[in-house]
């Protein structure tokens, strides 16, 4: 179902306009930065192109870093072409241990269908008058096991055509980086010097580590600080002690005795 498109008036349309002289988009040289990689939407992880207990975790990144040491891309689109050259490179590293393999299988068929029918060896013709090594042996056991599997699958022609596919995707990525090389006047340079897309998020906002709370310090200075007048009660906000307000030795040889009313009235 289609829905009808909405017409803008002409007000709308300028405060659209309006609205837009308000955005100038970014003006540091980091942001411009940023911002001319919003348009990368794919990321290059290791781990995503390895063969599971088979191979390295950073195989292919090793792979990447000497092709970007030798090719020296210069935008996203020149390093997509050099990452596409390391996947290609591991695919003919995985032929060569995949062939390596299906030899080890084919002389261990050898094996087993000597030890079901002993009989089978070399014809004893090709081998009179003259000594057979070992190696010669392994080599003869290689191929009768080869003759084997290709007699009960089609393995070895998929193994051909694997490993030609995978050095005919090697000379494509190459070839797409030499024709992206040669419009390099006409495309943007770009840092590509890191990764896109990191394999983990790393937050820029790290938790910092708890202190203890000090105690306030009243002298900074290291002076020993004197009690306020009246003591500690006065600067706990108590009535000071009246005895303490006028503070001094007691006079132990008054001049003369107090005056006693009582005795005066006797007198009298």
């Amino acid at each position: 179902m289609k829905y009808p498109r909405k017409h803008l008036s002409h007000k709308q349309i300028a405060a659209n306009l309006a609205n837009a002289q308000h955005s100038t988009g970014p003006r540091t040289a980091e942001g411009k930065a940023v911002s001319a990689r919003n348009a990368v939407r794919h990321g290059f992880t290791a781990s995503t192109f390895n063969v599971l207990r088979l191979e390295s975790l950073e195989e292919v990144a090793h792979l990447k870093a000497d092709l970007v040491a030798a090719y020296q891309p210069v935008n996203s689109q020149e390093l997509l072409a050099v990452e596409r050259m390391a996947i290609a490179q591991q695919s003919i590293l995985r032929a060569s241990r995949l062939e390596a393999g299906m030899f080890a299988s084919a002389m261990d068929k050898t094996m087993w269908n000597l030890h079901a029918s002993p009989g089978h060896e070399i014809y004893q013709d090709l081998t009179k008058g003259i000594t057979i090594t070992a190696a010669q042996n392994r080599n003869y056991f290689c191929a009768e096991g080869m003759f084997l599997m290709s007699q009960k699958s089609n393995c070895w022609s998929l193994f051909l055509r694997y490993q030609a596919q995978a050095e005919r995707l090697y000379r494509r990525a190459l070839e797409e980086f030499e024709r992206l090389k040669a419009l390099r006047p006409e495309m943007p340079v770009e840092d590509v010097a890191n990764d896109r897309i990191p394999n983990e998020p790393i937050s820029t906002n790290q938790p910092q580590q708890n202190k203890p709370d000090l105690p306030p310090q009243t002298n900074p200075s290291g002076a020993p600080s004197e009690p306020p007048e009246g003591g500690l009660q006065s600067a706990r906000g108590l009535s000071p002690d009246p005895l303490s307000l006028n503070p001094g030795k007691p006079d132990l040889n008054p001049a003369s005795d107090p005056p006693n009313p009582s005795a005066e009235r006797h007198n009298e």
